[in-house]
This record gives C-alpha cells, structure tokens and sequence, in this order.
C-alpha cells in the first residue's frame, strides 16, 4: 500500500517537473513591476555608472605608469597615477555601496508589492480555484516563489547593469587602444556562447524541477501538521516519514542537479578566458618584440580580458538567477491570471437590507463540467423568518445548496434570488453581509475571544461584543478566564475545545446580525452539555431571521417550519415535522430508524455517495 501511494507522488511530481522554456513575455511583465521606482532605479544606474568607470580606468593607469613612469623613473607621475588610482578605488567603493543600499530599498518594495497583489487576488478567488489546490502550495506562491523574484532584483538586476556596462566599456576601451588586437582578444568567445547556448535548456529544466519541489515540499508539510492528530491516531507516522522522505529525496536531486549544471559554467568560462588570454599575450609578445607595442599596453589588454571574462562569469551566474525567477514568475502569473470564477458583474447593484426571501428556480449545479449534478432541479420557495432544515445521506446536495444561497457558487441552470434579486445581479459584499455561516467545524482565527467574536462586524463595541457572547451562553465560560475577552486563543483555536470555539463562532455570527443564518452541522461534533448551551443560543440566533440549517441531528429539525429530504440532488419531500410523519415517506423511515436504532440512513433513503457516512444519525 505504502509503496502504490509513492509511486503515484512521484507520477504527479513527474507530471508537474515538465520542462517550460525561458519566458520573455513573464521577463518583461516582472520588470513592469519596477516601474513605479523609475526614478530610484535611474539614481542606482549613475551609482554604477560612476563606480563601473573608475573601475575601468584602473588597468590604463597601472598601464600608464609602466609605460611613462617606470621607464623614465618620474617618481613624482608614478606617486600621481597612484594617488589617481586610490582615489578612484575609494569612489568606486562608495558608489557600489550607494547602489547596493538604494537596489535593495527598490528590490524589498517590488516584493511588499508583488506579495500584497497576490495576496488581495487569492483572496477573491473562488472557492473552485481552493477546491483543486493544497493549501502548502498556495503558501509557496506567497512566500518562496515571490522571494525569487527579491533574490533576481537584489542580486541580478544591479548585476545585470554595472556588469553590462563594464562589458560595454571594456570592448569599447580595447578597441581604442588597439583593435587589432581586441580582435585576437576575442577571437575566442564564439566558443564560449556555443558551450553555454548548450547548457541553456538544461539549466531552464533543473531550475524549474526545484522550484515544483520545493511547493510539494510545502504541500506536504502543512498537510502533515494540520493532520498530525489523525496521523497518530492511525499510528501513521512512518507512512508519513518514508512519504516526506521521498518529497525531499527528490527535493534534494532536484537542487544538486540544478546547482551542478550552474557551477559547470564557471570552469567553461575561466578556460575560455585562459585560452584568450593565451592568445593575446603570445600575439603581443611578438608585437612588443618587434618595438610596436609597449609592455604597458600589453599589461593592460590583459587586466581588461581578465576584466571582461569577469562580467560574462557574473552574468551567467545571474541567468540561473533568472531561470530560478522564470520558474517562480510561471506559478505566479499562474495564480494572478486566474480570474475569479464568482465575482460582480459589470454593473452590478448594492442590494438594499434584505428581509430575507429565498427562491431556488429551476437550479441545476455541478461543481465539474462532465460530473454527476450536485443539484439536479431544485425549486423552492422560502419565506421570510421561516427555518429551513436539510437531512439527507452524504452526497445529498445539502451543502451545495447553502453553497449557492452564500453564492460560493453560481448555478449550472437555473437562478437563485434573495427578495427577488438574482444573486449574480447584485454585489458580492453587499449580499454576503447580510449572511452568517456557522460551520461544523469552526474557524477559529489567532488573536482574542473578542476578536473572533468581533471578526463579523469590526466596529462593534466592547458592549455589543459581550452582549453576544452573553447571548449564546459563551459569557459563563469567558468569566472564568483571568484575561476575560482579551484571552489568547492561539492559531485555530487551540487553547479552546470544540464545544467553546462553536460557542464563539454562534456570538461572531449573532454580533453580525445577518437576516439569513446558515449551520452547517453546528451542533454534530459537540457535547451533549455543550449542545444544551447551543440549542438554547440557536433560539436567540434564529428569531426574526431566514434560517437553513443542515442537521446532523434530528432534535435540531423537530421545530423547523420546512424540513426539506434530499436525495441525489433532488428535494425528495418537503413539509414540517408533522406532515412529514403523516406522509409515512423517507423522513418517517428515517426517524423511525434514528428511534429504533435500527439500519442505517443510507439504507433507508439510499443515494449518497458510495461508502460515506449517513448525514444524519441518531
């Protein structure tokens, strides 16, 4: 079993490693991001420019001074030239210190930039688009993926230009002095440009097999740690181990093959170099020995091809830079150029307070194209202040069709309205606050109680946020803590129990004070104590307000005004408590199964999905 579950991790990592050429089109969208510090980054390229020309004018001085003052023993142009040259040395290094300190304000701004679009964008994204993707490697895209792009303008940009303009400035140099002999200086590069146009494609795929580790990586970790209570509840732990360890085993290849194919340039780079270099001091050593050249202009042909090769080293060490970065910017640009798939319309109308009227005409939804419905013909009409409850087995469509009242969302065929209003009419904002959902499992926010409570409305008082903890019976567990509301809860609520992170999410959605409340389950996974305090919270949350409860368990339903039975997507019944029982249909059966103790839900309503748990049980 353990050995089928790898071997189908290693097929989908296989599948994501496919190689991707370098991007020009995402190079240039990246840079786009540079724009608004047009004036910084002009700033930066005089910083280089000064410092790259007081580097440059180096190896002509010491030339200077071996042809003039050497020869002719001026020891007062010898002591000038290297006065000149400490001078110049000092004024290179403030200005490689100005640049590296104004690139680096430049490259964290682009980073607080690209992270918070990308952030504000995955937070309008839909439900789908979090349905198919873990939540470790959205995590990546923020947080690994964006620092690539810091690493390339950090490091790379500012490489990219000072040693660009040294290259510009060398051949420009050589040619001066000599051209004849630059020619023979760089007679050699074609062959370097050949070896390196070799590597390119290798380098590409390597760089973007680490980035994809790296995100599984991620995935696999939060997935691990969010479930480490199941894990070893199941004893699951070395399945785990040999999992991770074959995520970072591949990890591990995929970093050695990527740096190993980086750090083959450099030894290409320093014998091509050597072999110029070569080249030029034996066709010069003739020049000087016939008296056309001097030693001076010898010597400082060859601290510029040293020179040269330098920038061609660096900026191929940059150009893994920008692989890494190309890698990174695909999953990037993957994410932001994923448009929400519910979202207001062009148009779209503030919905003014609602009282509360729901109508399902005609809906059909799947969560797939090419799926089986989820909801396959759902009418329905409820009233204002009315309570609806859904029972059903799994894979009834319960959930679904809350998923559309909060319009997560939007149906297949058909149209949802709130008093009349198509929701895919109105706006997103405007709806959804005047809407409160209550999940089986409640998110439970790091921070205080009372921040939680206050999450549903942000500018609810002290008053208004003990008001309605008090309300749902929350304020008898809050008055035993020495901190009060300002307790500190924890990351998901982990200083709390079940029962009491439901109790603050029942105050948190009674504080917003919607005209519709969903529960989704609410009360399945608490005590029976705790139940009793939530029972009697339900009947201050629910006064006045449209209500769709799905239940779990059937004392939550008896006083609902409409029970609807679903199965397989459809409202198999419909009607209160009593006129249900009269019809002696499904719900009959199924409370008469939950009162005996006897078969199952899924075998008295049948449907669901194969092998799930019933949705409601005694």
């Amino acid at each position: 079993m353990t050995s089928l579950v790898i071997e189908e991790f290693e097929e989908e990592l296989n599948e994501e490693a496919q190689e991707r050429p370098f991007n020009l089109a995402y190079f240039k969208r990246l840079m786009g991001y540079l724009r608004p510090y047009a004036r910084s980054l002009i700033i930066v390229v005089a910083f280089i420019f000064v410092g790259t020309l007081a580097t440059l004018l180096e190896p002509y001085i010491i030339g200077q001074i071996i042809d003039r003052g050497v020869p002719n023993r001026d020891l007062g142009l010898i002591l000038t030239l290297v006065g000149v040259l400490v001078t110049f040395r000092l004024l290179a290094w403030a200005a490689q210190y100005l640049r590296m300190f104004r690139i680096s304000q430049i490259g964290q701004a682009v980073l607080y930039d690209m992270r918070s679009q990308l952030f504000v964008h995955i937070q309008k994204l839909s439900l789908r688009f979090y349905d198919s993707r873990p939540v470790g490697k959205i995590m990546s895209r923020v947080t690994s993926d964006v620092g690539a792009m810091n690493e390339l303008i950090n490091g790379g940009l500012a490489t990219i230009i000072a040693e660009g303009l040294s290259l510009v400035g060398i051949v420009v140099i050589l040619v001066v002095i000599n051209w004849k002999l630059a020619l023979v200086a760089y007679l050699i590069t074609p062959s370097f440009y050949f070896v390196f146009g070799r590597l390119r494609t290798r380098i590409e795929s390597a760089w973007t097999n680490v980035r994809k580790s790296q995100s599984n990586m991620n995935a696999n970790l939060n997935e691990s740690i969010n479930g480490i209570r199941v894990t070893q509840a199941f004893a699951r732990e070395e399945h785990n181990i040999t999992r991770f360890g074959r995520i970072n085993l591949w990890n591990r290849n995929a970093n050695v093959r990527a740096i190993r194919l980086d750090n083959l340039i450099w030894p290409i780079v320093e014998v091509v170099g050597m072999s110029g270099t070569a080249l030029l001091v034996f066709v010069g050593g003739h020049e000087v020995a016939a008296g056309t050249l001097t030693l001076g202009v010898i010597f400082a042909f060859v601290n510029y091809l040293w020179r040269f090769w330098g920038p061609v080293s660096a900026l191929s060490r940059v150009y893994s830079q920008v692989l890494a970065a190309m890698a990174s910017a695909e999953r990037i640009f993957e994410f932001l150029d994923t448009e929400p798939e519910v979202a207001d319309r062009a148009g779209a109308r503030r919905i003014s307070p609602i009282s509360g009227a729901v109508r399902f005409e005609g809906v059909r939804f799947a969560y797939d194209q090419g799926q089986r419905k989820a909801l396959d013909g759902i009418d329905l009409d409820v009233k204002p202040g009315q309570t609806v409850a859904i029972v059903g087995p799994t894979g009834a469509g319960k959930t679904s069709l809350i998923n559309l009242v909060m319009r997560f969302y939007d149906p297949t065929e058909g149209r949802v309205t709130i008093d009349g209003h198509d929701l895919r009419e109105v706006g997103l904002e405007s709806v959804r606050s005047q809407i409160s959902l209550v999940l089986q499992d409640p998110f439970i926010f790091a921070g205080s109680i009372g921040d939680n409570i206050r999450y549903g409305r942000l500018d609810a008082s002290d008053e208004e946020v003990k008001a309605a903890a008090t309300a749902v019976r929350l304020d008898e567990y809050v008055a035993t803590l020495a901190e009060g509301y300002n307790y500190e809860v924890e990351e998901r609520g982990g200083r709390l129990s079940l029962g009491q992170r439901q109790l603050i999410s029942f105050a948190r959605a009674l504080l917003a004070d919607p005209r519709i409340l969903i529960l989704d389950e609410a009360t399945s996974s608490v005590d029976t104590q705790t139940e009793r305090l939530i029972q009697a919270a339900l009947k201050t949350l629910l006064k006045g307000r449209t209500a769709f409860i799905i239940a779990h368990r059937l004392s939550t339903i008896r006083n609902a005004d409409v029970i609807l039975v679903m199965r397989d997507g459809r409202i198999a019944e419909q009607g209160n408590h009593d006129s249900l029982i009269a019809q002696q249909g499904l719900y009959y059966r199924l409370l008469h199964a939950h009162e005996q103790g006897q078969r199952g839900v899924e075998e008295i309503i049948g449907g669901g999905a194969a092998g799930s748990a019933p949705a409601v049980t005694g």
